[in-house]
């Protein structure tokens, strides 16, 4: 019995010499749910905000990144920080993660996450966006901040989800620089209004409302046309000159219509004023009449519920943004009142020299063709020996009124868009028509002239005509 005792004690140390000295020797269980200290401090941080402890969060993060700064988590754990600001949500807070993507940005330029950064920060400023008739800068730097995630990113998966947030941002920026220009317009200031809209047009040609702007665009030259017409301040061959810029430049605003919003709602009210214009009709292609239904088609519709919850909602409405098309990447030069007004002013000293000027008196040069049948008085003399000559051009009478021009005495709405102007019709010589064929005067008595009496557009163009 002592002699079996013996051999297993011997056998027993044999074997506990020889597990010491092996040193390959692993024991199978070591590694059974075990884990590196700052997987484990990550693993807490996130477990925290799961239950949206984000204090607790973020104190484990920053001892996870101050304990082990070459670990391979630090990365994650700086984004981690700034997701839980984002998480968190509220004024502050945002400000906090705007920061701290920022800096992850800085440190981390080139990881995939870095996009997702981006994105982050430009969404911050979006939720913050505010309707258009309220404070615009946060729709200004989400605009700012989805452009630099496209262009900085290109080969981004989320590429695709920054173009339509800045396709939703530019139509509440669209839709501010709308209402400024048709306030303008509504008040008569037209170089302004013109200036407003026709940078609206440019900027942001996917615009739910781009037809309706450039229709006012082309009203506000129109009614430009008028205000130069009963300006008695103006020599006829200035007159002319203007009249003949503004034409064309309502045309233009027309004629865009046509050809990139066929299939907006505008398009035949375009139509019928280049018509009465005396101005060439321009036919859409195939492909820009395919692209506008599309455009169109991806627009939402908002009910009446919801329209009417709206109201009460701090953020905008971008149903009506187009879900297809390239957003504008860069702003083009913007137009000024200012701009406008030297334009129109440089329009006088150029023109057809065959114009002719009305005088009261006097009778022609040797040289000077005979006057034209419709100028409706005797005599006329060449723009060379009027224009220059100050006492001639204070002997000049104003244009008689058309009497076929419509003056309503009803006051403005203020919150009503006016009817369309009564103009009157350009031959193709540039000159004004004594009569029009039955068709057209049909069509324009269709159009009713902007609201406004007689008292009001004396004193409007005195303090708002620039000429």
């Amino acid at each position: 019995m002592r002699r079996y005792s013996t051999v297993v004690v011997l056998a027993l140390l044999l074997a506990l010499t020889a597990a010491c000295t092996n040193k390959k020797a692993v024991n199978p269980l070591a590694n059974v749910g075990s884990k590196q200290p700052d997987k484990v401090l990550f693993d807490r941080a996130m477990d925290a905000m799961k239950h949206n402890h984000f204090d607790v969060a973020r104190m484990t993060l920053q001892t996870l990144i101050n304990t082990y700064p070459d670990s391979e988590y630090v990365a994650r754990a700086k984004l981690a920080v700034a997701d839980s600001w984002y998480a968190e949500g509220g004024t502050t807070a945002l400000q906090q993660a705007e920061i701290q993507y920022k800096d992850f940005r800085t440190f981390f330029p080139n990881m995939p996450e870095a996009a997702e950064a981006q994105l982050k920060v430009a969404n911050i400023h979006y939720q913050e966006m505010e309707k258009p008739d309220r404070d615009y800068t946060h729709a200004m730097r989400a605009e700012e901040e989805y452009r630099a995630l496209i262009m900085e990113y290109p080969d981004s998966k989320l590429v695709s989800q920054a173009k339509q947030r800045l396709r939703e941002v530019q139509e509440v920026l669209a839709d501010r620089e709308f209402g400024i220009g048709r306030f303008y317009y509504l008040r008569m200031a037209y170089p302004a209004a013109i200036a407003r809209l026709k940078t609206l047009v440019d900027r942001y040609p996917l615009y739910s409302g781009a037809d309706e702007a450039l229709y006012l665009l082309g009203q506000s030259y129109e009614g430009e046309i008028n205000a130069v017409r009963k300006n008695p301040r103006l020599n006829e061959v200035a007159k002319t000159r203007m009249i003949e810029e503004l034409t064309k430049n309502a045309a233009e605003a027309y004629g865009r219509i046509i050809k990139r919003y066929p299939a907006m709602d505008r398009a035949v009210d375009a139509k019928s004023r280049l018509e009465a214009l005396h101005q060439p009709v321009p036919r859409p292609t195939r492909a820009a009449l395919e692209n506008s239904k599309k455009e169109e088609a991806s627009r939402q519709q908002t009910g009446m519920l919801s329209k009417g919850l709206g109201n009460f909602e701090k953020s905008p409405d971008v149903s009506r943004a187009a879900r297809v098309g390239e957003p504008t990447m860069v702003d083009p030069e913007p137009v000024t009142a200012t701009g406008v007004v030297k334009e129109l002013t440089s329009a006088m000293g150029g023109g057809n020299s065959k114009l002719k000027v009305e005088t009261v008196s006097g009778t022609p040069p040797p040289n000077q063709e005979a006057p034209r049948s419709d100028a409706g008085v005797a005599n006329a003399v060449s723009p060379a020996a009027a224009v220059p000559a100050a006492a001639a051009a204070a002997e000049l009478k104003p244009t008689v009124a058309d009497p076929n021009e419509l003056r309503p005495n009803v006051e403005p709405d203020p919150n009503v868009l006016p009817p369309l102007q009564q103009s009157n019709q350009l031959d193709s010589g540039g000159g004004a028509t004594s009569a029009a064929s039955s068709s057209a005067t049909t069509k324009n008595e269709e159009m009713a002239d902007i609201s406004s009496s007689k008292k009001k557009k004396k004193k409007g163009l005195a303090k708002l005509n620039p000429f």
